[in-house]
């Protein structure tokens, strides 16, 4: 092997590692939104997000806006 294939082979290496880390932080960041927001059903979010994430990218962003929304509370009906 030459020194190219060696710096080949580091450069395929270190791509693998940031797309593994870059789908994981993509998948991990709805979950931490809602939880830091105080979102009532976190857990809802964060398994949307993975199950999007790793079925298809295409509802991710609705996810990730989800996240966001804030629920309103309920309000008591008065008699």
């Amino acid at each position: 092997m030459s020194g190219l294939d060696i710096f080949a082979w580091i450069v395929l290496i270190v791509l693998v590692a940031t797309v593994v880390a870059v789908f994981i932080a993509l998948g991990m960041m709805p979950g931490h939104i809602a939880r830091k927001r105080g979102h009532p059903w976190p857990e809802a979010v964060t398994v949307g997000s993975w199950a999007t994430l790793i079925l298809g990218f295409v509802f991710w962003p609705l996810v990730l806006i989800w996240a966001y929304v804030d629920v309103p509370e309920r309000r008591e009906i008065s008699k």
